[in-house]
């Protein structure tokens, strides 16, 4: 038998960071999904293919406790981190079914670049844990999904992960998150515009600089702090389909982002042609050091704007994903 699950990516309108410190975030799911396709095999091995999961894709076989790697051309702790992702969602499977030894064929394909601040890490985890536990018989709803699939990204990002991503990709539309307490939230079709600049980043490394720095450094404490606020202005916003309002913050967000040092010269470049087309408002989504902006703008100028951007690899409209996790 096969089982076949896929889940959103998403984009932060406000929060990301700050909401691994306890603070709020509303994270929205987006319509570029990772696709993962489970068959049980009779022995203990995982067998991954992946497709567009990292710059290459890579197929590799391997038992637990392996220390095959793939051979692929992208920086090895993203590597190790895409494994990573599909081990620990092979074990929340494997857990949920009360199956420790069952051994899978892993397919994985994503719209989702890895590493982009799109959210490609929990949607494949979240796709990964409900195609492995159909393929076992067990079907979990979609909160219990995003509970196992925080649960893998807490063990591959070293306890620093927030439940933003992957209660967002389980669940869809757009979400509110704040430390454990997580619910989805009305909000009207945003017009959002993605500009990506073709590179990738360890989010962990980035959420342990931020961690740094705010340890080291009352104001950036202060800074976190302030993204809360934000936030909290922002869901007020949100709640009155008050667009121009959320532009205006998204701006702010940025910048604050920007003052923790995870923005980068990609990222400034592409806020900046999206500001300078009529952008209501943009900024860096994720982690940062790379990757990805998003921008509101109900015309096309902004997708043409960083299309025409040398720092921008893709651009693309981005249509709020209404569904989360489901059975493909």
């Amino acid at each position: 038998m096969t089982t076949t699950s896929s889940a959103p990516g998403k984009v932060y309108l406000f929060g990301e960071h700050a909401v691994v410190y306890g603070e709020p975030a509303v994270p929205c799911a987006i319509e570029r999904r990772a696709t993962v396709t489970v068959s049980e095999r009779d022995d203990d091995h995982l067998r991954v293919s992946a497709d567009a999961l990292s710059l290459d894709g890579f197929t590799v076989e391997y038992s637990d406790g392996s220390d095959q790697e793939p051979d692929v051309n992208v920086p090895t702790p993203l590597v190790e981190a895409a494994t990573g992702y599909v081990d620990e969602a092979v074990a929340q499977a494997r857990d949920a079914a009360d199956s420790p030894h069952t051994g899978f064929d892993v397919e994985i394909e994503s719209e989702i670049p890895l590493g982009a601040g799109l959210g490609s890490s929990a949607a494949v985890a979240v796709a990964g844990i409900d195609a492995a536990t159909r393929e076992l018989g067990v079907e979990l709803d979609a909160r219990e999904v995003a509970d196992r699939a925080y649960q893998v990204e807490y063990e591959v990002q070293d306890g620093q992960a927030s439940r933003a991503d992957t209660f967002c990709s389980a669940m869809g539309g757009a979400v509110r998150v704040e430390g454990d307490d997580c619910t989805t939230l009305d909000a009207p079709d945003l017009p959002f515009v993605v500009g990506y600049d073709g590179t990738s980043h360890d989010t962990g490394e980035l959420v342990a600089g931020v961690r740094s720095l705010r340890e080291e450094f009352g104001f950036a404490a202060d800074t976190v702090a302030a993204i809360g606020d934000l936030v909290r202005e922002g869901e007020r916003a949100l709640a009155a389909g008050d667009v121009e309002t959320l532009g205006r913050l998204m701006d702010v967000n940025h910048g604050l982002l920007s003052a923790l040092g995870v923005s980068a010269r990609s990222l400034e470049t592409m806020v900046w042609a999206a500001r300078e087309s009529g952008a209501l408002g943009a900024k860096l989504t994720g982690a940062g050091g790379g990757g990805s902006v998003v921008a509101l703008d109900a015309e096309d100028c902004v997708e043409t704007a960083l299309g025409l951007t040398p720092d921008c690899e893709e651009s693309f409209r981005a249509a709020l994903a209404t569904e989360g996790v489901r059975q493909a």
